[in-house]
């Protein structure tokens, strides 16, 4: 029997999000025939360590959100010689750095948001873009610190007062229109989900039940259709993504305007989240979502 190592919480802002996922993946990996060991990630990389020690057959990494998805875990794993799932180092650093992954996405010809990432104090004097205009870290997931400035909008200079993601901001242009994503396993683009929230699918809509409904599938033209799938699947690889991930798009119908916003490299697995549901939705229940991840863990790659 396999035993499997299950990383969950971390020191992210995204640490509730990552016990949410990290269970339940635990709960369906045991149902599936595996030995589970639980593994609640604090500060104390040493103790991580130890407790990876001797090593599993393999880590589920349940983690979300910097030092677990920006390549610093996948690091220390590779380094031990132990296979984990999702992306490598590379590709989860660049996914999680925003800027990279928007160069990266450029160069293979997908479509992208104008964007500038500037000093924070920028922000405080001035507005970076025409209005409206979106704010974001550079390198949190979830919607985490992200704020829509709109015409009229006076926060920005408390936005700026108070940002606490470190020293840079990514100002990007607002696509209005519908808010679309496409969870991909390796090579196949599973389906399109339009997700409709009261305003924008921030971290309360995506991890709050009943803050934001999923239209699965999305009512959209099939030629629309393979087009995101076709870009989701690309992103991908541009960013050398491996196992799950989940790209999130906005279509302004309007203009009939697609923009690739992002690739989450380790995309949620919690009873709100997309990934499972569009899984499901393509005959792959949850049980076996887990353990298609942890047959195709490994490391250095």
């Amino acid at each position: 029997m396999k035993r499997i190592a299950v990383l969950m919480g971390g020191i992210s802002a995204e640490r509730d999000v990552s016990l949410a996922s990290g269970v339940l993946v635990a709960d369906a990996l045991r149902e599936a025939g595996y030995k589970v060991d639980i593994i609640d990630v604090g500060t104390d990389l040493g103790a991580v360590i130890a407790a990876l020690t001797p090593a599993p057959d393999a880590v589920f990494n349940a983690l979300h959100g910097r030092f677990g998805e920006d390549g610093t875990i996948q690091g220390v794993l590779d380094y031990m010689g132990i296979p984990y799932t999702h992306s490598g180092v590379r590709a989860s650093s660049l996914a999680m750095d925003k800027a990279a992954a928007k160069a990266a996405f450029a160069a293979a010809g997908l479509p992208i948001a104008l964007h500038r990432v500037i000093p924070v104090s920028d922000l405080a004097e001035h507005d970076p873009l025409p209005l409206p205009y979106v704010v974001k870290p550079t390198n949190e997931g979830s919607s985490v610190g992200v704020y829509i400035v709109r015409q009229g909008d006076n926060r920005r200079a408390e936005i700026a007062r108070n940002w606490s993601f470190g020293g840079l901001v990514m100002a990007e242009e607002y696509v209005p229109g519908r808010e679309l994503t496409v969870s991909v396993l390796e090579d196949r683009a599973l389906a399109v989900t339009e997700i409709l929230a009261v305003d924008f699918y921030d971290y309360h809509a995506k991890y709050t039940a009943g803050a934001s409904r999923h239209q699965l599938p999305a009512q959209l033209a099939p030629s629309l259709t393979e087009q995101i799938k076709q870009f989701a699947v690309a992103a991908h690889r541009a960013l050398g993504c491996r196992g799950a991930t989940r790209a999130d798009f906005r279509y302004d119908d309007l203009r009939d305007r697609l923009v690739l916003l992002e690739v989450n490299s380790q995309p949620g697995m919690t009873p709100t989240s997309l990934l499972p549901e569009q899984a499901a939705l393509c005959g792959i229940d949850f049980r076996s979502l887990c353990a298609w991840m942890v047959e195709r863990a490994a490391c250095r790659v």
